[in-house]
């Protein structure tokens, strides 16, 4: 709790994010067409364009507004201004509780699901990318903090796979809540999956990202919305409990044996870094 004393100090920033918001909310939803589907914007998507501009640390004429130091201390407001959206998923898993368990082994193994990105990412780290062992750590999870712990853990932070991982957490935070709330709508528009799938897709881990998929879903498809967002939580909820473990015995393994057959170095003696005694 100690990163959240001075906050009553810093109004500048809380008045920033207050406009930003009632801006966001004025504007409201838009459906864009494209093609045969449609995007749905929701007023996150405009407040995460206009943070983007007013952060000194992307735009440097915006320290004139907030310093980075300022700005840092939004940081860990983030965790709790998704509380209440969890808080919600909490309240429509127990209603729901059948249709979730009607969905049985699909629920359960959706978190095998994820190793197929890894199958994908790692070609295209290596190969055209010409990633080193940071393709490790870029592609073996989403790298939200479970993940950012095993690896930290395994080689440490300062190793490439540290780095690996930090850099698709950072713009996992950046890009991905902006990134999936967009991509959830324009699927659901396509017709090609069941909305149900799709909101178990939404449970990754992460909890602003489940939020901004979840909620572009549910108003893409609004007869839906409730269901959609107890599958999403209730999805968000069992990655978060067996994705450490499928992290470490599969996703990371696996990870590591498809580092060899790519670059055909085989297993490569790793030097755990020393920055947990830092």
């Amino acid at each position: 709790m100690s990163s959240l004393k001075g906050q009553s100090g810093n109004w500048l920033l809380h008045l920033v994010v207050i406009i930003i918001s009632v801006i966001a909310e004025l504007i409201g939803i838009i459906k864009v067409p494209l093609g045969s589907s449609s995007v749905v914007l929701l007023p996150l998507f405009y407040a995460f364009i206009m943070g983007l501009l007013l952060n000194p640390n992307v735009i440097s004429k915006a320290k004139c507004i907030l310093t980075p130091e300022k700005a840092a201390k939004a940081t860990p407001i983030i965790i709790i201004s998704v509380f209440p959206f969890l808080a919600k998923f909490g309240t429509l898993i127990g209603p729901s509780l059948n249709k979730i368990l009607e969905i049985g082994p699909a629920m359960i193994l959706q978190e095998a699901g994820n190793l197929g990105t890894i199958l994908i990412a790692m070609p295209v780290a290596i190969l055209v990318l010409k990633m080193g062992r940071e393709s490790i750590g870029a592609c073996f999870s989403i790298a939200r903090e479970p993940n950012i712990a095993l690896i930290s853990d395994k080689y440490g932070l300062k190793s490439q796979e540290g780095i690996g991982v930090m850099g698709v957490y950072v713009m996992g935070t950046m890009f991905g809540t902006l990134y999936f709330a967009i991509l959830a709508s324009l699927l659901a528009s396509t017709g090609w999956f069941d909305p149900r799938a799709l909101a178990m897709a939404c449970g990754v881990g992460s909890g602003s990202m489940t939020a901004a998929c979840s909620a572009s879903l549910g108003e893409s498809i609004p007869a839906m919305k409730d269901e959609i967002l107890a599958l999403a939580g209730a999805s968000n909820l069992l990655t978060n409990a067996t994705g450490l473990f499928v992290g470490l015995f599969i996703a990371l393994p696996l990870t590591e044996k498809l580092y060899g057959l790519l670059t055909r170095k085989g297993n490569e003696t790793v030097t755990k870094g020393s920055d947990l005694n830092v």
